[in-house]
C-alpha cells in the first residue's frame, strides 16, 4: 500500500480519516500544521491551536503512527493573512479557508508530505475523489461532494487542480459525521465528542475584529439607510441601459446624497454585504442588513428588512482570470453557455444558475435573485455531486 500523511488538526474528523487509512493497509504519518504564532487574537478555551496539536498528538500515539509538527505560519501570513487583509481593505469579502486549502494544505503542506516520500496527502473533508479515464486526456480527478449532505465540504476544495487532486485523498467522505463520531468512540480517540472548530484553518478560533483591526485602522464613518425604491430603481435603470447580461449582474452604485445617515461605523472595510449583527442601527421597524460599502468615501450602506432589493441581485460576473475549471475537459471557452447548480458560500443551498462565458467574462445568472452576493466571494459550480468549478466575484 501507500505511505499516507495525514493533516492531523485535532479534531474528529481528521483523527478517523488517519485511523481508516490505517485499517485500509496505508502506512500512516500523522503531521500537524502549526499556522498561527500570536495567541493575542485567539479565543482562550476555544480550540487554541496548542490544544488542538496536543490532541493530534494524542491521537497519532493512540494509533500507533509517527506524528511530528510542521511550522508553516510564515507561509499562512504570506498567502493568506496578507490576502484577507489586503481584500478587506478593497471593500471585499475573503474566504481564507479555500485559499488555506490551495497555498498551503495543498501545496506548502503537500510538498512536505512528498520530501518525507509520501505518495498522498490526506485530509478530514467530506468530500470524495473519483478518477475515471479519458481516452485522450488520460486520468481526470473529479471532486465530488460528501455523502452527507449537512456537512459536504467540497465548497473549501473548489480551488484544488488536477496536480493537488491526484494526491489527495478524503478517506471520510463516504461517512456522515454520526458515523464518524462512532468509529472515533469505538476507537477511543480523544477526539471522538470534540466540538468541530470554527475558526480560521487551522489556528483555532479568532476574533475577526481584533484580528483585523491589527493591521487595518479604525476610520469612523456614515452609516447610511437606503430606501427599498431606490434600489429598485437602480436595478431598473441598470437593465434599461446596459447590456442584458451587465444589467442582471449590475452593483448598485448608492451614494450618500441618496439616503439618511443613521448611524456610525468604525470602517467600511470592516463590514461585508448581507451583514446584520454588528450594523448597530437601532430605532428601525425592521432589522438593518448591510446592503453596500464604500471604502473610498467609508461609508457603510444598509437597507431594512431581508426583502430589501438592495439585498438581492439577479447575477453575478467573474473575470476570465479568476475563472478556475477543477477538469481540463471542462473548461468554458468564449461564447459558451452551460446550466449548472452554483452556491456562493459554505452551506449555501445550491441553486440553479446559467454561466455566460462572453467578452472575457463569466457571468452568473441564478433562476431566482440570490441574497448576500459580495465581491471576492468564491461561486462554485457542480454537476450532479461533481464540482466541475469556480471563481472569485468581481
Amino acid at each position: 500500500m501507500s505511505r499516507v500523511v495525514v493533516g492531523l488538526s485535532g479534531g474528529v474528523d481528521s483523527s478517523v480519516a488517519a485511523a481508516l487509512l490505517i485499517e485500509q493497509g496505508h502506512e500512516v504519518i500523522g503531521m500537524f500544521m502549526r499556522n498561527w504564532h500570536d495567541e493575542s487574537v485567539t479565543i482562550n478555551n476555544e480550540c487554541p491551536w496548542i490544544d488542538d496539536s496536543n490532541d493530534a498528538m494524542l491521537v497519532a500515539e493512540k494509533l500507533g503512527i509517527p506524528f511530528q509538527v510542521i511550522d508553516l505560519s510564515a507561509d499562512y501570513h504570506t498567502r493568506i493573512v496578507d490576502y484577507m487583509f489586503d481584500e478587506y481593505q478593497k471593500g471585499r469579502t475573503p474566504n481564507p479557508d479555500i485559499l488555506c486549502n490551495r497555498e498551503i494544505k495543498f501545496d506548502i503542506f503537500l510538498k512536505a508530505a512528498l520530501e518525507l516520500g509520501a505518495e498522498f496527502v490526506a485530509t478530514g473533508h467530506y468530500c470524495r475523489r473519483r478518477t475515471v479515464t479519458d481516452p485522450e486526456l488520460g486520468d481526470i480527478h473529479q471532486l465530488l461532494a460528501g455523502v452527507d449532505d449537512n456537512k459536504d465540504q467540497s465548497y473549501f476544495l473548489c480551488q484544488l487542480n488536477q496536480e493537488q487532486l491526484a494526491k489527495a485523498l478524503f478517506p471520510v467522505g463516504d461517512l456522515t459525521k454520526p458515523e464518524v463520531r462512532v468509529k472515533a468512540k469505538e476507537l477511543d480517540l480523544v477526539t471522538a465528542e470534540k466540538k468541530d472548530s470554527q475558526g480560521l484553518c487551522f489556528i483555532g478560533k479568532v476574533k475577526l475584529p481584533v484580528f483585523l483591526q491589527q493591521q487595518l485602522s479604525v476610520k469612523e464613518g456614515k452609516v447610511v439607510e437606503i430606501d427599498p425604491v431606490v434600489s429598485q430603481d437602480q436595478k431598473t435603470t441598470a437593465l434599461q441601459n446596459l447590456s442584458d447580461l451587465e444589467g442582471k449582474c449590475y452593483v448598485p452604485n448608492y451614494t450618500a446624497d441618496m439616503g439618511a445617515v443613521v448611524a456610525e461605523h468604525q470602517g467600511a472595510h470592516f463590514y461585508t454585504i448581507g451583514q446584520r449583527k454588528g450594523v448597530n442601527v437601532g430605532g428601525r421597524p425592521l432589522p438593518s442588513f448591510v446592503i453596500a460599502t464604500d471604502v473610498e468615501s467609508n461609508i457603510v450602506f444598509t437597507g431594512q428588512g431581508d426583502d430589501h432589493p438592495g439585498l438581492h441581485r439577479r447575477g453575478l460576473k467573474i473575470h476570465e482570470s479568476e475563472v478556475h475549471f477543477i477538469r481540463p475537459d471542462h473548461i468554458m471557452r468564449e461564447g459558451d453557455h452551460r446550466e449548472y447548480m452554483v452556491r456562493i458560500r459554505y452551506r449555501q443551498p445550491l441553486v440553479k444558475a446559467k454561466l455566460i462565458f462572453q467578452d472575457s467574462y463569466l457571468y452568473i445568472l441564478f433562476e431566482k435573485e440570490q441574497r448576500g452576493v459580495a465581491a471576492g466571494q468564491f461561486a462554485a459550480w457542480y454537476d450532479g455531486d461533481e464540482l466541475i468549478g469556480s471563481g472569485v466575484i468581481q
